[in-house]
């Protein structure tokens, strides 16, 4: 499970749990959950995903939707899986190729790369606002 953003998301979280536990026919071994951007490929969560499923933990991974795993490079993803023998369950696959993809996936990017630069601001803004508080010693003599 993945939700991009902060504990706002939580009911996505929760409502893609309730789904993948609902609809598995097998055991299901363990929850993972990821909290941030599909695009980053470096998340506590997806490593925890990829370490059982090449220990040989599971054999099966599951997600409600492509883009819960990863933003762009689930076929790789898939073919690693494949040569370890683990299958990859995806509940609402789409249709690959054409135009409303490719416009999908250009938004993504776009997104993610404006919310960084915004979270970049912000946090810049943060820092200037305690150092002319003075509740971030040092800093307002460096600015």
């Amino acid at each position: 499970m993945r939700a991009s953003g902060s504990s706002e998301q939580e009911s996505s979280l929760a409502a893609q749990k309730e789904e993948l536990r609902s609809t598995a026919t097998v055991e299901v071994v363990k929850v993972v959950k990821d909290r941030g951007s599909g695009l980053r490929e470096n998340r506590p969560g997806l490593n925890r995903a990829l370490a059982m499923a090449f220990d040989g933990t599971v054999t099966v991974v599951r997600v409600t939707h492509e883009g819960r795993l990863a933003r762009f490079g689930v076929g790789l993803l898939k073919r690693l899986f494949d040569v370890d023998g683990i299958t990859l369950e995806v509940l609402h696959p789409t249709k690959s190729g054409g135009r409303d993809e490719l416009l999908k996936d250009c938004a993504s990017v776009v997104t993610t790369f404006a919310g960084g630069l915004y979270g970049k601001w912000s946090a810049e803004a943060r820092k200037r606002l305690l150092a002319e508080s003075g509740q971030c010693p040092g800093e307002r003599d460096a600015a």
